[in-house]
């Protein structure tokens, strides 16, 4: 009977640091070619490298994503990616429940998404949503993406729905999503 002499590495998670930025970056260009992932420069993954979690196999960064949050009404998980040869290893759920115990520590109420891969994510407990729902995300991304007319993109969100969105113009400014119930409205 032969044996197998090489071990299979476990999969584990911990937040990236600053000298992960070229492999995050390289991750997320790897997807970015085609569409899957909205293009990142170095210098904008150095910027927010304190939002990603890096995915390792033994000492090598194989995945990457990252929690974008708005407040603690909104966090955004983005720029999530394995690399072709472990995916379907469960490397991508180790990602997102990560991203989640972040967002859960940072006590945000609801985590948003838009992806081509919606049965994924369902799996892990997030349902489809409108996009007009979240303003914050249409705000920050889409209105500078290629695709802004054409998006194939699923919006999708886990927890409530927020009530208001923070927009960085004019400064401070809440946008309520929905009217208070009025007597007038109510009848």
């Amino acid at each position: 009977m032969k044996m197998d002499t090489q071990m299979s590495q476990v999969l584990r998670t911990r937040n990236a640091t600053l000298p992960d930025a070229e492999r995050v970056h390289a991750l997320i260009s790897a997807y970015s070619g085609d569409g899957t992932l909205l293009p990142r420069t170095l210098p904008e993954v150095c910027e927010n490298i304190r939002d990603f979690v890096v995915l390792l196999d033994g000492g090598a960064i194989i995945g990457c994503g990252a929690l974008h949050l708005y407040g603690t009404h909104l966090a955004e998980i983005r720029s999530i990616t394995v690399s072709p040869a472990v995916q379907g290893k469960g490397g991508g759920g180790l990602l997102v429940k990560a991203l989640l115990s972040e967002a859960k520590r940072h006590q945000v109420k609801c985590i948003c998404l838009f992806t081509r891969k919606p049965e994924f994510f369902a799996r892990q407990g997030f349902a489809v949503a409108q996009r007009e729902d979240l303003p914050d995300k249409l705000y920050k991304d889409c209105h500078v993406c290629p695709r802004l007319h054409r998006c194939d993109e699923v919006a999708m969100v886990r927890g409530e729905l927020p009530q208001f969105a923070i927009l960085p113009q004019p400064a401070n400014w809440l946008v309520r999503l929905q009217a208070a119930p009025t007597e007038s409205n109510t009848l």
